[in-house]
């Protein structure tokens, strides 16, 4: 018997369509890693809050591997190229409620990170906090 493909997007679709449904504002996280495709000037510590809200994107496409969109970015429209695998979370802005998910393992170095050594780090740590990524009880926090 084969392993069933992710659910990660499925779920993504399903809360996207919720937060929809009741005028919440979808907001993903994402670890940002040289296969993702956003403004560096809006990242912080590897990651980014990206609202995906009808109101805030065009042309939004909630693919099984990768969601892309078109945002502007302090007035300036912006293409947004997303690896499924990279989202950490999808909620609403306004009450919090989502879903949280394990960074998954992406063939690709986090941003500021040489390719060549791993200075030392573990590859399930965050090189920025030495924190593990997917460990433990999974949170989300208010972004305002």
């Amino acid at each position: 018997m084969s392993e069933a493909p992710s659910n990660k997007p499925y779920l993504i679709r399903a809360l996207h369509q919720w937060c929809v449904d009741y005028g919440f504002t979808p907001y993903i996280a994402v670890f940002v890693t040289d296969k993702v495709q956003v403004p560096m000037d809006y990242v912080n510590n590897n990651e980014i809050v990206l609202n995906i809200s009808p109101d805030a994107c065009q042309s939004l496409s909630l693919d099984n591997d990768w969601i892309s969109l078109q945002a502007r970015f302090a007035g300036v429209p912006r293409d947004i190229h997303v690896p499924v695998a990279s989202v950490m979370a999808i909620y609403a802005k306004e009450n919090g409620q989502g879903m949280s998910f394990p960074v998954e393992k992406i063939e690709s170095t986090p941003t500021g990170v040489d390719a060549t050594s791993n200075n030392g780090i573990n590859s399930d740590v965050n090189a920025q906090t030495n924190r593990p990524f997917s460990k433990g009880k999974p949170s989300l926090k208010l972004v305002k």
